[in-house]
């Protein structure tokens, strides 16, 4: 990974380069600017305009509100009181529209049980036909978000639940065949943390374990899909198991997902909004950068 990304991965974490940021005189406007390529908007009804547009291209839509790193079951079940408020304003079936939630926003570091308890409610809500699908976090996090995905799907909302495995880690594999024992869709991406242990190297090693992991799910005849901007790794996906369902961010080359379309191949948009958007946009500007 080359030295600028790696640091402005570190900056992403940093809230002391947000708030002097956005102190700067302009730094605020400047930055989001900048940032509204790849976000909706800070508000619910930004979102769904978004959303909105996408779907008339012919695009389903997973719609995630900012937020991770929360430490308080009130703050947390506040954050599913939006969601629940963000779930019943989305169009009606059969628009295609999921929601997207990281489980360190629902105080999983804090109350493991009770995160599960947040995140069965918001599935519970869900009509039939639309998920949640949980992000992926730091490999520190991954047994955490792994176990709390199986318990709300052993409540019986396996079909509900969505959970992303990034091929960069080790143990992916065996995850892959947890998950999808469970009923549990899944979204394969590369995996973006600078991981200490456990992970392959970007380039070439992770690239291997995506296709290998790719395989293995069409193998399973689960329900999954491809998460990816690397056009060389999805158009080998593609040709050797045929038209999985692409995923992509909002505002990255959203010109191969019309072309994705017209083939004949499912697609999906994450479309992020919220006020909390400063360190997402900068993660994106570090992926920028390449590997």
């Amino acid at each position: 990974m080359r030295a600028d990304r790696a640091v402005l991965f570190r900056l992403a974490t940093n809230e002391r380069l947000e708030r002097m940021v956005k102190g700067l005189p302009g730094g605020e406007v400047n930055a989001w600017r900048a940032a509204s390529r790849y976000v909706a908007g800070r508000t619910r009804d930004e979102a769904l305009s978004t959303t909105d547009e996408l779907l008339a291209k012919g695009h389903a839509v997973s719609v995630d509100l900012f937020g991770e790193l929360v430490d308080d079951l009130a703050a947390a079940a506040k954050v599913i009181e939006d969601y629940l408020a963000l779930a019943a304003a989305l169009p009606a079936p059969p628009a295609d529209v999921w929601l997207s939630v990281d489980l360190s926003h629902l105080a999983l570091d804090a109350d493991p049980r009770g995160a599960a308890d947040l995140l069965a409610s918001l599935v519970s809500a869900l009509p039939p036909g639309r998920r949640v699908q949980v992000g992926a976090e730091d490999a520190a996090r991954t047994d955490g978000v792994l176990q709390c995905v199986l318990d709300v799907a052993g409540r019986g909302l396996a079909d509900r639940l969505g959970a992303t495995v990034q091929a960069n880690l080790k143990r992916s594999p065996h995850d892959v065949d947890t998950l999808t024992a469970a009923g549990v869709h899944v979204r394969l991406v590369k995996g973006a943390y600078l991981e200490p242990t456990g992970a392959h190297p970007h380039g070439e090693a992770t690239d291997i374990a995506y296709l290998q992991l790719a395989h293995r799910l069409a193998a399973t005849e689960s329900s999954w899909s491809l998460a990816t901007h690397d056009g060389r790794l999805r158009e080998a996906v593609l040709l050797s198991v045929g038209p999985v369902p692409v995923e992509q961010l909002l505002g990255v080359r959203p010109e191969v997902l019309d072309e994705l379309r017209v083939r004949g191949v499912p697609t999906r948009v994450y479309v992020p909004y919220g006020p909390d958007w400063f360190r997402y946009w900068l993660r994106r500007v570090a992926e920028s950068r390449g590997a």
